[in-house]
């Protein structure tokens, strides 16, 4: 399915060019920003983030709203977004998390060192070990030692220990990737949820356009009525109209408040701020791109890509290091210290120990992690595989959605005309007498549903663009040229 015929499905706003125009919403319906971000992670090609997909529709607020109205553009809320959303928070979580398991394993390949201090005081039976002599007392004591010693610990050889911490860093490779790669996430979320507040308002001012056009039919109806050349149906059809007008007015501003909600949310401002939004995002073409080219151009710029090439190398990494486990591993270990009764009198006393130790009798063991490791290998290598066709579906699925919506927007433009032309007409015959105003309630229900349509087709071609930047790994620094135009 096409990602602007997923969103537009999901949020409950596009309309196919032949439905009916719908009325008011319910209190059902959920929320058309939770809905189309849904759609547009999944279409997007699966994040490695361990964060989920409503992460991205929620945030961190810092402040307290102020008592004024603010001004919200689309890049105020794109960077407010960058600030403050929750998925990336928790995404940045994750990458300090893998950042602090490379670092324990590389601990494994440095030297250690530990010290202590000590003081002991002992007396001793001789006679419990069973030396007893004539003459001799066998209890030997009290008396006492101090001992301030330093430890070391060093892996000369562990190709294991190597590769798992080769493995720790690919991760944490991995991780910093998938965090850029939130970034474009956040961009897609909030700039999502910018759109459809502008679709809201741009829906609210159609209404209310056709309000005022429903009360002319019914003014003109009621002097009909009276003046004896219309009936009391005339009259009753206009009212119902106006009516109806009234109540999808209600809606629509309802939904336009639920999705400024739905917006504050995302950006981390505070619910009960009250703000404008000063960006309009108008019509603008985008040609001239080529699905391979741009493809090519996702290869080399998409995170995701580039964090699932770090996982596959880090679950080499760990098959390597499965198989490294059989290998003998060389070590030293020593210490140093000062020993005696007192620290006045005491000595330096030291030991170094070199060792080789090999596993030997545990094969069901290394066999069982080779194939663990490499299991997990041949996973991620499918995965990349899969992924990387994943990226070139969105980016053709992109440009077929932003040439299909570029179509509809030429179609219902046209269709509005044609709409407001024909209500006039009806309007025009009915104020003459010529026929009842059936015709009008009709081509006023036509022209609610082109400027709907028209709305919704404005709305899918700028989503299929932001989605194509996105798709190319831009979304985060290039998102204005995409939906600008450019």
């Amino acid at each position: 399915m096409a990602l602007a015929a997923c969103l537009l499905g999901a949020t409950g706003k596009a309309q196919a060019p032949n439905t009916p125009a719908s009325g008011a919403s319910t209190a059902t319906e959920s929320s058309p920003v939770a809905g189309a971000q849904q759609q547009l992670y999944t279409a997007s090609g699966e994040n490695g983030a361990k964060t989920t997909q409503g992460s991205f529709a929620g945030s961190v607020v810092t402040g307290k709203a102020t008592s004024g109205v603010i001004d919200l553009s689309l890049d105020d809320a794109v960077q407010r977004g960058l600030r403050q959303n929750l998925g990336l928070i928790l995404q940045s979580s994750a990458e300090k998390n893998a950042s602090g398991q490379r670092l324990e394993e590389l601990q494994a390949l440095l030297p250690t060192v530990t010290g202590t201090a000590a003081i002991e005081v002992q007396q001793i039976n001789l006679a419990a070990f069973g030396l007893k002599f004539p003459g001799l007392n066998p209890i030997v004591g009290p008396f006492q030692t101090v001992d301030f010693r330093a430890y070391l610990t060093q892996n000369l050889v562990n190709v294991s220990a190597l590769q798992n911490y080769l493995a720790a860093k690919h991760n944490f490779n991995a991780a910093h990737l998938t965090a850029q790669d939130a970034r474009d996430l956040v961009v897609l979320t909030v700039g999502n949820g910018y759109l459809l507040c502008i679709a809201d308002s741009a829906r609210i001012d159609a209404v209310t356009a056709e309000l005022a056009t429903s009360k002319l039919s019914l003014d003109q109806a009621n002097a009909a009525h009276d003046a004896g050349t219309s009936p009391k149906l005339d009259v009753l059809r206009a009212q119902v109209d106006y009516q109806n007008e009234q109540q999808r007015l209600i809606s629509a501003k309802n939904e336009f408040e639920k999705d400024k909600l739905a917006l504050a949310r995302a950006i981390g401002l505070p619910l009960d701020q009250q703000f404008n939004l000063t960006d309009k995002v108008p019509f603008a073409a985008l040609n001239g791109v080529d699905p391979q080219t741009a493809f090519a151009q996702a290869l080399k710029t998409r995170k995701d890509l580039q964090a699932s090439e770090e996982q596959v190398k880090a679950a080499e990494a760990e098959k390597k290091s499965a198989w490294a486990y059989q290998l003998p591993v060389a070590s030293f270990s020593g210490d140093f210290g000062d020993l005696g009764t007192t620290p006045g009198h005491s000595h330096g006393t030291y030991s170094a120990t070199g060792q080789i130790t090999a596993p030997i009798l545990q094969i069901a063991k290394t066999r069982g992690q080779e194939q663990v490791a490499g299991a997990q290998y041949d996973e991620a290598r499918a995965k990349l595989a899969d992924q990387t066709q994943q990226v070139n579906q969105d980016v053709r699925d992109s440009l077929l959605d932003i040439q299909a919506a570029e179509k509809l927007v030429d179609a219902t433009r046209s269709n509005v005309e044609l709409a407001k032309e024909a209500l006039d007409e009806a309007q025009q015959r009915f104020h003459a007498g010529v026929s009842d105003n059936l015709a009008v309630s009709e081509a006023q229900a036509q022209t609610e549903q082109a400027n709907d349509q028209y709305i919704s087709a404005l709305y899918q071609h700028n989503v299929a663009k932001l989605a194509l930047a996105r798709a190319l790994g831009a979304a985060q620094t290039n998102y204005k040229d995409y939906l600008g135009g450019k």
